[in-house]
C-alpha cells in the first residue's frame, strides 16, 4: 500500500526555487595581498595561475612603516591634481599662454591637440612617482635576498604582454591603476610609450580589502527581464550643461526600471524599506572628506538638498535578512568616492558592499566634470548592454581613453569587487 509520508521543510535556502545559485567567478589570474604586522611592517604575498611554479605561494615582510607607504600614496593621487589637471601653461613672463584655455587638461577630454612634449613632461613624471612608490618604497627596501626575487617575479609577471585580471586584497590601500613599471623597460615612443609603464592601462584590476562582493548569501534572486537601475544626483552640479550628464541619465532610463533620487531622505527610506533590488546604482555628485577633531577624514557624498551621506548612514539601516535583494554595481561617480579614507570603516564602498553590493567603482583623485560625465556615459552604455564585466569594460575605457585622446584619468578610477559582474536579465 503506497503511504505519503509527512514532510517539514526545515530550510529552503532557494524560497521555493525562486532565488539561485551565486554565479561562480573566476580565480584571477594574480592576487596580491598585502598583510599589515604592527605599525613597522608589511607582509606580501602573491599566487595564482600568473606566477611561477602554479600552486605556489610568494611571501615575503617588508621592513616599511605603512604610515610612510599611504602618506606616498596620498601625495601620488596629489601629483595627479598638481602636474595634469591643475596645469596652467605659463609664457616666458609667467602668464597664462594666450589662445590656450585656462586649466586645458581639466576642460577638454582630447589632449591630442595640445603641446605633446608638455603633456609627455606631465605623464613622465607620474609614471616615475608611480613607479618608485611601488618598487622602490614598497618593495626596494632592505638588501634581503627574497625581497629582491619578490619583486623581480612581480616585475616580470607585470610587464607581460596579456593582460592580466589582477586582485588585490590589501590592508593598505594603494591606487594600483596609477602605478607604473620602472623606466626603461621596453616600451613604445612618445606619450603613447609612456602609457604603456601604467597597469591600469596593461591590466584589469580589483580591490578587496578583505571584503567580498556578494559573501552575504549563496543565493540571490533571478534577474529581471528588464534593467533595475537607479541615477542618485545632484541637480546643481552643471546647470549649464556643458557635460553629458543629461546623456548619462537618458542611457539610464532607455527601456530600463528606472528611479531617480534626489534627495538623501529619498535614499534613506529606500535603505529602510530594503527595496533596492536595482542591479546597477549609479551616483553623481559631489565628494569631500569630513574632518572632525580627533577622528579619521570620513568620504562623504551629497545629493541636491545637500544632506551628508557616508558609510554610517548606510551602517546604520538595518538588514532584512540574508535575501535581501540589494546587490546592485555601484558607480560612485563623485569625487575621491573610489578612495578608501585612513579607516576603513570610513569607507562608503565598503558600507555599501557589506551591504550587498556586488562592486563599486569610482575615481580615487578630484576628477574633472567633463570626464566623470564622459567616462560615465560610456560604462553606463556598456555595462547595460549585458556583454561585458564591469573588469573588462574600465579596463577597456581606460585604454580607450589614454589611446584615442592621449587622456590618462581613466586610470584614477578605482574597482572595488565586481571585476567578473555582469548586468543579467532574466
Amino acid at each position: 500500500m503506497v503511504r505519503e509520508l509527512p514532510v517539514r521543510i526545515i530550510e529552503d535556502p532557494s524560497r521555493g526555487f525562486t532565488l539561485l545559485p551565486r554565479r561562480q567567478v573566476v580565480a584571477p589570474d594574480l592576487v596580491i595581498t598585502c598583510d599589515l604586522l604592527g605599525d613597522d611592517r608589511i607582509q606580501l604575498r602573491m599566487y595564482g595561475a600568473a606566477v611561477p611554479l602554479i600552486g605556489s605561494e610568494h611571501r615575503v615582510v617588508v621592513q616599511r612603516k605603512p604610515a610612510e607607504i599611504r602618506a606616498v600614496a596620498a601625495r601620488l593621487r596629489h601629483l595627479w591634481k598638481r602636474e595634469l589637471i591643475d596645469l596652467q601653461p605659463l609664457d616666458e613672463r609667467g602668464r597664462p599662454i594666450r589662445g590656450r584655455a585656462e586649466f586645458p587638461y581639466a576642460c577638454q577630454l582630447d589632449f591630442t591637440k595640445e603641446p605633446q612634449g608638455e603633456l609627455f613632461a606631465a605623464l613622465d613624471e607620474l609614471a616615475n612617482q608611480g613607479s618608485y612608490l611601488l618598487f622602490e618604497l614598497l618593495l626596494g627596501g632592505g638588501d634581503s635576498k627574497a625581497l629582491g626575487t619578490f619583486r623581480e617575479i612581480l616585475l616580470s609577471i607585470l610587464r607581460g604582454e596579456r593582460p592580466l585580471r589582477i586582485r588585490i586584497d590589501s590592508d593598505l590601500f594603494l591606487p594600483w591603476g596609477m602605478l607604473a613599471l620602472p623606466r626603461g623597460l621596453p616600451q613604445g615612443e612618445g606619450v603613447a610609450g609612456l602609457f604603456s609603464r601604467f597597469l591600469g592601462y596593461r591590466h584589469q584590476i580589483e580591490h578587496t580589502s578583505g571584503h567580498y562582493p556578494g559573501a552575504r548569501g549563496a543565493f540571490s534572486p533571478a534577474p529581471p527581464p528588464v534593467p533595475v537601475v537607479s541615477l542618485n544626483h545632484d541637480r546643481t552640479i552643471d546647470p549649464g550643461g556643458r557635460t553629458r550628464a543629461g546623456d548619462v541619465a537618458a542611457a539610464l532610463a532607455k527601456n530600463t526600471s528606472f528611479t531617480e533620487r534626489t534627495t538623501r531622505a529619498e535614499l534613506l527610506r529606500a535603505l529602510d524599506e530594503g527595496s533596492l533590488n536595482e542591479q546597477l546604482m549609479y551616483f553623481w555628485c559631489h565628494g569631500s572628506f569630513r574632518t572632525d577633531e580627533g577622528q579619521t577624514p570620513c568620504l562623504v557624498v551629497r545629493l541636491t538638498d545637500g544632506g551628508e551621506i557616508d558609510a554610517y548612514t548606510v551602517q546604520g539601516r538595518p538588514l532584512t535578512d540574508e535575501h535581501e535583494p540589494f546587490q546592485p554595481l555601484v558607480l560612485l561617480n563623485a569625487c575621491y568616492a573610489g578612495l578608501p579614507s585612513g579607516a576603513d570603516l570610513a569607507y562608503l564602498g565598503r558600507a555599501l558592499i557589506e551591504r550587498g553590493a556586488r562592486g563599486v567603482i569610482g575615481p580615487q583623485i578630484e576628477m574633472p566634470q567633463l570626464f566623470a560625465a564622459e567616462y560615465a556615459l560610456a560604462f553606463v552604455t556598456r555595462y547595460l548592454e549585458g556583454r561585458e564585466t564591469a573588469g573588462e569594460i574600465a579596463h577597456s575605457l581606460a585604454r580607450h581613453f589614454a589611446d584615442e585622446y592621449r587622456n590618462p584619468l581613466g586610470f584614477a578610477y578605482g574597482l572595488h569587487g565586481g571585476m567578473d559582474e555582469r548586468l543579467e536579465r532574466g
